[in-house]
């Protein structure tokens, strides 16, 4: 059984987030108030998809959500009914909570591992959904597993769902030391309100943690499974960070 922990509105009362957070999540949160990932302009166009493409009530599955502000924006004014958010870090998750109350729909906070959490949802039968999110989540896997989660994600979509792939990526023709050294070189150049310590941070993370795959990975992944139809609606000035879309 999957060790998890559904966490309710009456938990952890006294919590203090903020005395949980570690350097990468303070270095993260300046990373995200500088826009120096683009996610100003990414959720902007998740926005305008959720708008468009769901015209009737949805229920949304948020893979490796953290605290789910930029998600709770794009959200705003959509006919969403359900949402049901999975991450590691209880801390962002309590911050989710906050940040999901301006949406009305119910919501679910899980902590615990979403490479985990998927395939126990395919077994157990529980929960259909019309949208699946991962942002900057999948990268942290394995080719093996991004795979093999794909295939659960795509059982676990209605008829009409659809699985939204937020996420950094290599070219085409580009190994994973060539684009780490691509995109740390832009960080140095670019994300200058950074302090060295806070560059060394991100280095050290980025350097142990992130396997990006390419557009074509990810393109014969969905042909594999069998999705109707797959695009891109969103690349970077940098070609590393896009928007996909794999339609059920």
């Amino acid at each position: 059984m999957l060790d998890k922990k559904i966490l309710t509105n009456t938990e952890n009362q006294s919590f203090q987030p903020q005395e949980f957070f570690n350097d990468q999540w303070k270095v993260y949160q300046k990373i995200l108030d500088n826009n120096y990932m683009g996610h100003h302009e990414i959720y902007s166009i998740l926005q305008e998809l959720l708008l468009g493409y769901f015209q009737q009530p949805f229920r949304m599955l948020d893979l490796g959500c953290g605290d789910a502000s930029f998600t709770a924006q794009a959200l705003l004014n959509s006919t969403i009914t359900l949402y049901q958010g999975i991450d590691l870090s209880i801390p962002a998750l309590e911050i989710a909570k906050d940040n999901m109350a301006k949406i009305q729909c119910d919501t679910t906070f899980i902590q615990g591992d979403f490479s985990q959490f998927v395939p126990e949802l395919i077994l157990t039968q529980s929960n259909s959904f019309d949208a699946i999110l991962s942002s900057f989540a999948l990268h942290h896997l394995s080719l093996e597993q991004k795979d093999l989660i794909i295939g659960h994600i795509k059982n676990l979509l209605t008829s009409s769902g659809v699985f939204i792939l937020i996420d950094v990526f290599r070219q085409e023709a580009e190994d994973r030391e060539t684009y780490l050294r691509r995109y740390l070189e832009d960080i140095q150049k670019n994300w200058s309100l950074l302090t060295s310590q806070e560059y060394l941070i991100v280095k050290n993370h980025i350097s142990t943690s992130d396997f990006p795959e390419t557009q074509q990975c990810f393109y014969e992944i969905s042909q594999k499974y069998s999705f109707s139809s797959f695009e891109c609606l969103y690349e970077d000035v940098l070609n590393a960070t896009q928007v996909l879309c794999f339609y059920r």
